[in-house]
């Protein structure tokens, strides 16, 4: 006949069942499961088989003459796996996810041993001597220490690895951390209690402490996400991150935090761990107030992902901060804040320094391409000063030619005539030698002029092309590279701007398209010229080898060049900055391994 106390125990273990298959359904039923979601599967399936064990074992201990041993049989076979399976929760809890290696079986050879041992009792009683419901009266034998000593030992181990990596990523007095930490020392402590003889049980406490275990780690699961997390994997990437960063509670308390921020700080988990951060703010000498006016505008805002940033130099480490500061919202509950600091010291300074020196490095620029230019112009005004000289020696033989005809009878009138003519062509030589050598001398004294002149006119297509020609001749006559020059659009168009910057910015890019086939002669750079509705679009083109992905991930953001120690990187730079500041309009550039460079300047008209 059932008693008060077996009813009670059949009670608590039917619901407890019904209660595992509806969280173990609820896990099942996600289509994509977590290496720690299956193993928790596999550990709920043992609980629920081991308690419906126990449930057969009273229901026939009271209506049939079955020893109720051999029930024992059928629910050590997931007793014994149970702390094994336990351990590896708590490893993939630790890493993530791990590779299931052939060591791990030897996990299971003292569980296997101890299956075998029960199972042949009856020959040799070294698990039990006397088995009964009751532990008070049970009389254990020599193998049932070992078997309950290696139980402990993987409980206590797996119970440290979660204790120890919950604590790391979310703090020791966490809701996790306490859970879990509770969760998996009642069934510990009730066992040992009990194998001691300190407490009087049956052996049905065990699995319903067991039972408390699978609701706190329930909790743990369902309320605060402990499937949802990736603890140490996600706290090594943190730790790693160049940003430190903070986490507060809703009572503005640090709970978490990462490595950087300890050690840029110069400070210690013990320390700030809990520490109200008004009390850290004033520690660091950081201003109080305008971090509390920026968090109240962050915890106020109805938008979950507002992000309030401001800038802040901490005197104590003598650092710049660009700080972000965020709510964290889960499943619509508000559970703090988090604080990210960006160490912008570097960057500061980097811009100071810049700041400083960028007149002169721009006037270095300025000179080096002025004198490489005014090499070039030396060379191309020897031709016209030649020709000049030579129409000159021309002039005067015409000029005796005439003199010494003026008084011979035997020249007429046609003859003068023709003296004249060839005058006259030689004069038109002069001229159009001299109109060259001074569009020359314009365009290296546009050049000459200081970068700082904003100076802004109105000037045509036609006379930017024909400055970039005159100034461009040299260098690529030199490395026997042809710049073909497409016209797609009125040469008569005007642009308002400083015409002797956008004429630098276009050699410069012509010239790093010459560099680019580094001396290799007998090739082709483009100029196009073309009109897109209300922007000019000029594009240089080379065929070369293309930039590296180094360079274009940086370009126009900072200096940087393909040159090494024979360029600066100023050049491209300083052109982005002078097309927007100067003409409101933008460079862009698309480079393709092996097959190229091609840059474009777009100007508003």
């Amino acid at each position: 006949m059932f008693t008060t106390y077996d009813k009670v125990i059949l009670a608590i273990l039917s619901i407890l069942c019904i209660v595992l298959s509806f969280l173990l359904r609820y896990i099942l039923s996600k289509k994509k499961k977590k290496q720690l979601e299956k193993t928790f599967t596999v550990l709920f399936i043992q609980l629920i088989l081991w308690m419906f064990g126990l449930i057969l074992q009273i229901l026939f201990s009271n209506f049939s003459s079955i020893n109720p041993i051999y029930f024992d049989y059928f629910v050590y076979i997931h007793t014994c796996f149970l702390p094994v399976t336990f351990f590896f929760v708590a490893i993939i809890f630790a890493r993530t996810k791990i590779e299931f290696k052939r060591k791990y079986l030897l996990l299971a050879v003292i569980p296997m041993i101890s299956l075998i041992v029960l199972w042949t009792n009856d020959f040799h009683h070294l698990f039990y001597q006397k088995y009964s419901m009751e532990t008070s009266s049970t009389v254990f034998g020599n193998y049932f220490y070992v078997h309950s000593i290696y139980t402990y030992i993987i409980f206590a181990v797996s119970l440290f690895i979660l204790m120890k990596y919950s604590i790391k990523n979310s703090g020791f007095f966490s809701k996790q951390a306490i859970l879990i930490f509770i969760g998996a020392l009642i069934p510990i402590i009730t066992n040992l209690l009990g194998s001691l003889g300190i407490v009087q049980m049956s052996i049905y406490i065990t699995p319903i402490t067991f039972a408390f275990t699978v609701i706190f780690f329930s909790l743990a699961m369902f309320k605060f996400n402990l499937f949802k997390t990736t603890p140490i994997a996600l706290q090594r990437i943190v730790d790693r991150i160049s940003d430190s960063y903070i986490v507060l509670n809703e009572n503005h308390e640090i709970s978490d935090f990462n490595e950087t921020f300890i050690t840029t700080f110069h400070t210690n988990a013990s320390i700030i761990r809990g520490k109200n951060l008004n009390d850290f703010l004033d520690e660091n000498n950081m201003d109080v107030t305008d971090f509390k006016n920026h968090i109240e505008v962050v915890e106020k805002s109805d938008d979950s992902e507002k992000v309030e940033t401001f800038e802040l130099y901490i005197s104590k480490i003598k650092k710049y901060f660009n700080i972000e500061i965020t709510n964290i919202i889960q499943n619509q509950q508000f559970l703090g804040f988090l604080i990210l600091f960006k160490d912008i010291t570097q960057h500061i300074r980097d811009m100071k320094s810049l700041e400083d020196n960028q007149d002169l490095l721009i006037e270095q620029e300025r000179l080096a391409s002025l004198g490489q230019m005014i090499g070039g112009i030396a060379h191309n005004l020897k031709t016209p000063i030649m020709s000049i000289a030579g129409a000159a020696e021309g002039l005067s033989d015409l000029v005796k030619e005439y003199d010494s005809s003026i008084e011979d009878p035997e020249v007429n009138f046609q003859d003068h005539h023709e003296i004249a003519s060839d005058m006259s062509e030689w004069i038109k030589k002069i001229k159009t030698h001299t109109e060259y050598m001074s569009d020359v001398i314009t365009a290296v004294k546009g050049q000459a002029v200081a970068l700082s002149n904003e100076e802004s006119v109105s000037f045509t297509i036609e006379e930017l092309v024909k400055k970039v020609d005159i100034l461009m001749r040299h260098e690529l006559k030199n490395a026997i590279v042809y710049l073909n020059i497409a016209m797609k659009t009125d040469e008569n168009l005007e642009i308002k701007g400083d015409v002797n910057s956008l004429v630098q910015i276009i050699n410069n890019m012509i010239s790093n398209s010459i560099q680019a086939y580094n001396g290799k002669p007998e090739q082709n750079i483009d100029m196009i010229v073309e009109r897109d509705n209300n922007k000019l679009l000029i594009t240089i083109k080379d065929y070369a080898g293309g930039l590296p992905k180094k360079v274009k991930d940086k370009l126009f953001k900072e200096m940087i060049t393909t040159k090494g120690k024979n360029g600066t990187g100023l050049g491209l730079y300083m052109s982005y900055s002078t097309i927007k500041a100067r003409f409101g309009g933008n460079i862009t550039f698309d480079s393709e391994d092996g097959k190229g460079t091609t840059f474009t300047i777009i100007l508003p008209i």
